[in-house]
């Protein structure tokens, strides 16, 4: 009889694990892949949405193409996971799981910031990339300050993204004389494992006449003044504020007991949990790497293999080194590639490769692999 594996989650980890299971496994389980959403978005279509770029139609892959041997989609909201029994239970029923793998990422804690939700705006959503598009037009002198509110974050270079790419709209807008861009952010330097690359960033900022501001914490908005009130006792001034959400795990996760000072513990090779049979990846587990959708993918094929292995009574071969690139923007159609592995050695590697007009053309190959590899599309 075949193994049940239940899903949760369908972002990069959640549709990763579900295709590699299919390709490798699908005379030997069945796979449910259960998610509250419709559809799946890549984080950089945010970026296409802010910027108008693309319509939000057309970034979203829809769930309903998903046509993968041996896969079930259900488009339900998990309300309970018991990781002792493997079971969950959903708006519309309940699963019984040989094998569970949590993969719900991790939601954003908007009310974390007091003043952010009342008087911020964010392009970590769709429905806040949207919201801040339709603001930008009416911006045309100012400070914008891009706030990071807490850490760990998703797709470290994204703020610094959002800065370059906000100077060039203005430029083309003419009015970037009349604007000021600050990133503000609770880390010394803008990607902390490695100087080199933190330096490139700076340098970008540094060209564009952008100021990133280290090591302060956003402790509120003071709305009434438009002042971001810091840990530190200081204010910024701002005309517009774009916050980088305070990340957690989603509520279901944390009512479940599997996490443990904020994120899922795993195991470090296979990303197995404690509970047996149970596994976490991708944003929601507690794994010493970024929160990405790359890294997710990478900790997917290893859960995969894991899967397999014990399934046929071997061993994992390869364990989950926590490697992955992560493209950013740096504007006029100049992609970099910042190349990071946190795991496979004594301590965490990155480096940036471009930024260069050929990268810009792999990212575009990225997502079409990608897009292609989970829905047939």
């Amino acid at each position: 009889m075949k193994k049940h594996v239940v899903i949760l989650g369908a972002g990069f980890g959640g549709l990763e694990l579900a295709a590699r299971l299919s390709d490798s496994l699908a005379d030997e389980v069945r796979v449910t892949l259960l998610d509250q959403n419709d559809s799946f978005s890549f984080g950089f279509s945010k970026l296409d949405i802010l910027f108008g770029w693309k319509a939000t139609a057309n970034v979203l892959l829809r769930y309903r193409d998903i046509s993968k041997k041996g896969v079930e989609f259900r488009r339900e909201r998990a309300t309970s996971i018991d990781p002792e029994k493997r079971r969950v239970t959903t708006d519309s029923g309940s699963y019984d799981a040989d094998i569970l793998a949590v993969a719900l990422g991790a939601d954003y804690d908007l009310a974390a910031t007091p003043g952010f939700q009342e008087g911020g705006l964010e392009y970590y959503s769709v429905a806040g990339a949207e919201r801040l598009r339709d603001i930008l037009p009416d911006f045309d002198s100012g400070t914008i300050l891009i706030g990071i509110l807490g850490q760990p974050f998703k797709c470290p270079p994204a703020p610094f993204e959002g800065a370059l790419l906000l100077h060039d709209h203005l430029v083309t807008r003419g009015v970037r004389a009349a604007a000021e861009i600050r990133v503000i952010g609770p880390m010394a330097a803008p990607v902390p494992i490695t100087k080199e690359v933190s330096q490139s960033i700076l340098n970008a900022l540094e060209e564009r006449g952008i100021e990133y501001v280290p090591n302060q914490v956003v402790a509120e908005l003071d709305t009434r003044n438009k002042e971001a009130r810091l840990a530190s006792g200081r204010s910024e001034p701002y005309d517009l504020f774009i916050g980088i959400p305070v990340h957690r795990v989603p509520e279901v996760v944390e009512r479940s007991g599997l996490a443990v000072d904020g994120w899922v513990p795993v195991d470090h090779t296979n990303l197995s949990t404690r509970f047996p049979d149970v596994y976490a990846l991708g944003d929601v587990a507690g794994a010493p790497v970024a929160k990405a959708g790359v890294f997710a993918e990478a900790a997917a094929a290893v859960v995969a293999d894991d899967i397999a292995a014990r399934l046929r009574g071997g061993v994992l071969q390869r364990p989950y080194e926590g490697a992955g690139n992560c493209f950013i923007e740096f504007g006029g159609g100049m992609v970099g590639k910042v190349e990071a592995n946190f795991l496979g050695g004594p301590k965490p590697t990155a480096q940036l490769v471009g930024p260069s007009r050929e990268l810009a053309e792999e990212k575009k190959t990225f997502g079409a692999v990608r897009r292609e590899r989970w829905f047939g599309t």
